[in-house]
Formats: structure tokens, sequence, C-alpha cells
């Protein structure tokens, strides 16, 4: 009986704090979304649209997928973290919507070059702990989402919304980072040989299954999730809080989101991918519908809460693809992404059209009735 793998803690870590420094500048939109409207003179479909764009690149992610077997795609991942910082901190100096859509597209193309090899290399290094694994990685990104409001909400107090492009630097080290760390290492080795790789149409027909079952998760949560990841701020600034403090709002979603990922990952390892799903499935609406009824008195509670539940979900998702070692899995890993880009982006242009046509309250409404809906579908999904 063969040995099981070890879980690499430093390897993945290393993975894991670059996402966290890429993902950083990717969080820099939601929380300018009022000093977007006011400079440029936008509506909430314009501002959704913004959200659209950038996830726009990921219908290439499988195109990606099959050329990371080709190529080394550490170069994919040292770049990326460099060219996002550069297109998101300039976000302030766009003169236009047009240009702001520019570099909308530029940074979701870095994005999709940094995000569909890396948890492939997350899988390979975890061992048989491939749901701890994914919950580090997606620390990262949440982590990231978390900070991301704060660092940019604190640099426009210093230098202003034309000043953020001060922060650049940051991505740069991250680049120089995975560079000492990756330069000499062919990682095309730790996927498998041409001779034992199967047809790319077959291995999209094996994963169909739960790629559907994990679309019909997240499109049910769409509009809620959109709503407390995108629109927040704009829904408590509509009830009267500051600005500041309706942007910081997304930092505490996220910093409970991190540990809701963390820990979800670990315990599904332990009590079951279906379990913990529907655990989270079933919190999330009903939360959303206590922050309306009760958002007033106990929002910063709610807000934790709905943050963990909301968020959790995605290491999951990973664990569930990753846990068994197909033939061609950074296509696979890719036909995910292109999948959450659409899931994402109809549910973010649904909510910002919601919002203009029936306002803040009635959306947030609307999303919690539709999240139930996610219930049976979690139960469809077979353990083994």
């Amino acid at each position: 009986m063969s040995k099981p793998e070890k879980f690499k803690s430093f390897d993945v870590f290393l993975i894991s704090l670059s996402h966290h420094i890429h993902d950083i500048y990717t969080s820099f939109l939601a929380p300018v979304q009022l000093i977007i409207y006011e400079k440029l003179a936008i509506n909430h479909t314009l501002f959704a649209l913004l959200s659209v764009i950038q996830r726009l690149p990921n219908l290439m992610n499988p195109y990606i997928g099959i050329l990371a077997e080709r190529v080394r795609i550490r170069y994919f991942m040292i770049v990326s973290p460099s060219i996002t910082a550069i297109a998101m901190s300039l976000i302030g100096v766009a003169p236009s919507y047009g240009f702001l859509v520019i570099l909308m597209l530029v940074s979701g193309i870095s994005a999709s070059m940094f995000h569909v090899p890396t948890p492939v290399m997350i899988r390979h290094i975890s061992g048989d702990r491939p749901g701890r694994g994914m919950s580090f990685y997606m620390v990262g990104g949440e982590l990231a989402r978390t900070l991301g409001p704060i660092i940019v909400i604190g640099a426009i107090e210093l230098w202003g919304f034309e000043g953020i492009f001060r922060l650049i630097p940051l991505g740069l080290v991250s680049s120089f980072i995975l560079f000492i760390r990756f330069r000499h290492v062919d990682l095309r080795k730790d996927f498998p040989h041409e001779e034992r790789r199967g047809q790319y149409s077959r291995a999209f027909r094996e994963f169909l299954p739960m790629l559907l079952i994990i679309v019909g998760i997240s499109l049910s949560h769409g509009i809620m999730k959109s709503c407390f990841t995108f629109f927040l701020p704009d829904y408590l600034k509509e009830k009267g809080s500051l600005d500041w403090i309706a942007g910081v709002s997304l930092s505490i979603v996220y910093l409970s989101g991190t540990v809701g990922t963390f820990l979800s990952g670990t315990i599904s390892d332990f009590i079951g991918r279906r379990s913990t799903l529907l655990i989270c499935t079933i919190a999330s609406p009903i939360l959303t519908v206590l922050f309306i009824l009760y958002g007033d008195q106990f929002t910063y509670p709610l807000l934790i809460l709905l943050g963990f539940t909301l968020l959790a979900p995605t290491p999951i998702f990973l664990a569930m693809i990753h846990q068994k070692k197909r033939d061609h899995m950074p296509f696979i890993n890719g036909i995910y992404m292109t999948s959450n880009f659409l899931v994402g982006s109809l549910s973010a242009l649904s909510a910002g059209v919601c919002i203009d046509h029936l306002g803040n309250r009635t959306t947030f409404i609307l999303g919690a009735a539709i999240a139930f809906l996610a219930i049976p579908v979690v139960l469809l999904y077979k353990e083994k």
C-alpha cells in the first residue's frame, strides 16, 4: 500500500501568500464605487458592468489551462501580480469610463493567468489533505479582500483617489518573491505526461455532473452574494452610514469570510463536502433575512456571520474538483473558473439592474429568497 503524500506547508504558504498579494489589487473596485459614481456620473448597472468586464477574460480560462500543460506556467504566476497591480492602481487617474474599462480588462487577463494554474499546484502539494490546502489558498484571497478595502481607502485618505498609483510597488515585490522561489522550477512535471492524458472532451464529460451542481449552488446564491460583496457600501450609505464605514463594511465581510474559507475546507475533509455545503446554504439566506430585519441594531455581528457562510463554499468547491486526480486538471480548473465568471458576472449585473429598478432593500430580499433554491441542489451531490 503506497504511503500518502505529505502536506507541504511551506510551498502551500508561498502560493497562498502570492494569492493574497495579487488579490489585494483586484479588491480595489468595490470600495471606491461611491467615488466613481461621483467622478464619472454612472449608475449601478454601469458600475456592475465593470465587474463583468474585469471577469470577461475568464472565458479564456480553458485555453489558458491547455496552454499551462505545454509551457512553463511559472511565468504566468510571476508576471501576474505586477500587471494586476499596475492596472488596478491606475483607476484613480482614469479620465473616462472607457479608460476604466480598459484597466478592468487588463487586470482581468492578468488574474486569469494567475488563478488557473495555482489551484492545480495547491492540489499537488497538499497530499492527502486537499480541503486543507484549498482552505489555505482561499484564505490568501479572502484576507486580501479584507485588507484591500482598508488599504485603498487609507491610500485615498493619504494621497487622494488619483494618488493610489503609489501602491504599485507591492505587486512588484510579489512578482520578485515568485521569481526567487520558482525561477528554476519546471512545474510541467507536476502534470500527467502526454501519453497518459485523456481527450479534453472526455475529461469535460466526466467533470460535467459535478460542474452542474457547483453552478446550481453558485447561481442560486449569486444575487445574494453580490449584494454583500459588491453593493453593501451603497446599501449602508442609503441607511445613513458614513462613507468610510460603508467602505470598511466589505472588510468585515471578507475578514469573517477568511475564517470561513480557512475552516470550511478542513471541516469538509472530516464531515464531508455535502454536509458542510448544506450548513452554509441553509444559514446564508436566513442570516440575510435577519440582516434586513435587524441590521440597524446588529449590523456588524450579522455581517460577521454572513461573511463566514457566504464565502465558505469556495474552498469546498475546489476540494470537490481536485480530490480526484483527473487528466488535464489545468483544463478542468479553467472550465470551473469560466463557469465561476459567468455566474458571478450574471449575478453582479442582475443585482445592479435590480437595485436600479427595485431599490437596495427589495434586491437583498429577492437574493435571499432565490438562495433557498441551493438547498435541493446540494442534496444532489454524491459524496463518493
